[in-house]
């Protein structure tokens, strides 16, 4: 018997139980699967679009964060991990079980614009189709490519020749009429201004940029694939540093961590908490000086003040990260259940050194306005340029610095509490500029969030006990967690929203372990931002993103 859904509009501010949630729902949930961090429901592949909507709209569940697929020997699955940006601890998982002879499934993009990508991946790797998606295709391998590499049937050893297709205007019947001039362009995949392997496919219109698509997959290196064929307790982890390779190794570490120890229900020592937090925000300034310096190379081609300035100051966190971890970028210092080892000796020079470098960071901000921020060339190559609009960053699952520079006051730290964050004193920044100057402001403001942080910590850690100082929990040698476990864990990176989908099969490795990028779903709203700009204006809107190609692609 159908449940009646009621018509009014949730703020998202009331809170449903999972009861209330599937009376709302009615005949649209065939099931239930609930994950560790919320309630599933499992609805028929054709009742997609109809779900979805009924929990955006009635329910306030407005964050799409990532679409998980897989496939198990009766089926093909995908998972829609759904949050609400006023409250991300509210969440709910729509479950999507497909034919395994006709793995075909309704397309939830009409209802999340992010969905569009999420779902070419799963269609790229996994072998779902789904339908009514407005443009299916492969998005990280060539379209030539044979089989689904997550598939149960993926035959490795199978060869594969990528052709090279004759070059045409894929957008011409798009954009091209009697009265307009239109030229396809290409910007990269070996380009600065591209932030590595990426390739924009850009249609020009005179001058005026009609529509971008950014190509990706150059960079692919099968990232949750090894993760899944290592073991919990000692294989993953060396992995995580690699994703945003260049910035924010500890942040990555602590997505993985903070999943699988959910998973295995690992409790972290209060002091190693407070060393995790510490050097994940070290991590989180390294990342946005290196933004900082590259986006003032982008806009004014500002190396030898800008860029070096901002790169010096990066290389001092990045001095105290390699006294704390032993390494200077693939860090490998988180251990589930704390820290691989305890600050290093003798701790008081350590202090000292953070100490002096926090205590130097106001004059380093402050010069960096003058020479950026202040600056008239700059301010008119991003004031009012690469615009987006609040609702639209949320309707693409943006995150991190990219949807608090539209305003949209989102930040897991606060919102969805983890490590020693809740205990400190410290603040959220946004703008509402919502172009690529605000972007910018949000990530020079949370350099100095991120100092009083850390100068917190050391305070907290200068004066613990010598005989409480316990780094990591005892935990078992071999992790096991229960066949069908499955959840969703995630943390505030330099990027974004990073999160973890693993599920558990009884053994000590994932049967899936899908990893939620924050720049690939930033990525998508290029054209948003892009669309009616020019060309150096495509390249700011880029710039702002702080994309980094090894996390888009993993």
């Amino acid at each position: 018997m159908s449940l009646e859904r009621p018509d009014t509009v949730d703020d998202g501010a009331v809170e449903r139980t999972p009861d209330e949630l599937e009376a709302l729902l009615g005949d649209l949930v065939v099931d239930r699967d609930d994950h560790l961090n919320a309630p599933g429901f499992v609805i028929r592949p054709d009742t997609v679009q109809e779900t979805l909507s009924v929990l955006k709209e009635q329910a306030g569940y407005d964050h799409l964060s990532v679409v998980s697929a897989q496939e198990y020997e009766n089926r093909y699955e995908s998972i829609y991990h759904l949050k609400k940006y006023d409250d991300p601890t509210q969440e709910v998982s729509v479950v999507v079980p497909a034919d395994k002879d006709d793995p075909v499934s309704e397309s939830a993009e009409p209802v999340f614009r992010t969905a569009d990508w999420h779902e070419r991946e799963a269609y790229d790797l996994i072998g779902i189709e789904y339908d009514d998606h407005p443009d299916l295709r492969r998005i990280l391998l060539p379209e030539t490519w044979q089989g689904h590499p997550l598939s149960m049937d993926y035959d490795k050893d199978r060869p594969q020749i990528a052709t090279l297709p004759e070059h045409a205007n894929p957008l011409q019947d798009h954009h091209k009429d009697e009265e307009s001039d239109t030229m396809f362009l290409n910007i990269g995949p070996h380009h600065p201004a591209t932030h590595g392997v990426l390739h924009l496919k850009t249609v020009l219109d005179g001058e005026q940029v009609v529509d971008v698509e950014p190509d990706i997959g150059y960079l692919h290196r099968s990232e949750e694939q090894m993760a899944q064929n290592g073991t919990y307790r000692h294989q993953i982890m060396p992995y995580p540093d690699r994703w945003d390779y260049i910035s924010a190794g500890l942040l990555n570490e602590w997505a993985y961590a903070r999943a699988a120890e959910d998973l295995a229900d690992i409790e972290v020592p209060e002091y190693a908490q407070v060393i995790r937090t510490m050097g994940a925000e070290m991590c989180r300034i390294a990342a946005h000086m290196l933004a900082l310096a590259t986006f003032a190379l982008d806009i004014n081609g500002d190396f030898t003040a800008t860029f070096m300035y901002a790169i010096n100051d990066r290389e001092r966190v990045q001095n105290l990260l390699e006294d704390l971890t032993g390494q200077r970028l693939m860090f490998n210092y988180f251990r589930l259940g704390g820290v691989v080892w305890d600050l290093p000796e003798p701790r008081d020079e350590f202090f000292s050194k953070t100490r002096d470098f926090l205590d130097q960071l106001p004059e380093s901000i402050e010069e960096y306005h003058n020479l950026i921020t202040s600056n008239e060339i700059f301010q008119m190559r991003t004031i009012d340029t690469g615009v987006l609009p609040p609702e639209v960053a949320k309707n693409y699952g943006a995150t991190g610095p990219v949807a608090r520079g539209s305003g949209v006051d989102y930040d897991l730290r606060r919102d969805d509490p983890y490590g020693y964050y809740d205990e400190l004193d410290w603040d959220v920044i946004t703008e509402d500029g919502c172009d690529n100057f605000s972007r910018l402001l949000v990530r020079m403001r949370e350099v100095e969030e991120s100092a009083k942080i850390i100068e917190q910590c050391v305070d907290l850690l200068e004066d613990w006990p010598e005989d409480e100082r316990n780094i990591q929990a005892n935990v078992p040698r071999t992790l096991r967690p229960d066949d069908d476990t499955e959840i969703y864990r995630a943390v505030e990176a330099a990027k974004g929203e990073l999160g973890i989908y693993i599920r558990a099969d009884g053994t000590d490795k994932p049967a899936r372990f899908k990893i939620r990028s924050p720049c690939f779903s930033n990525l998508q709203t290029l054209p948003e931002m892009a669309n009616g700009e020019y060309i150096p204006d495509v390249v700011a809107a880029l710039g702002s993103l702080d994309i980094v190609l090894g996390e888009v692609d993993r």
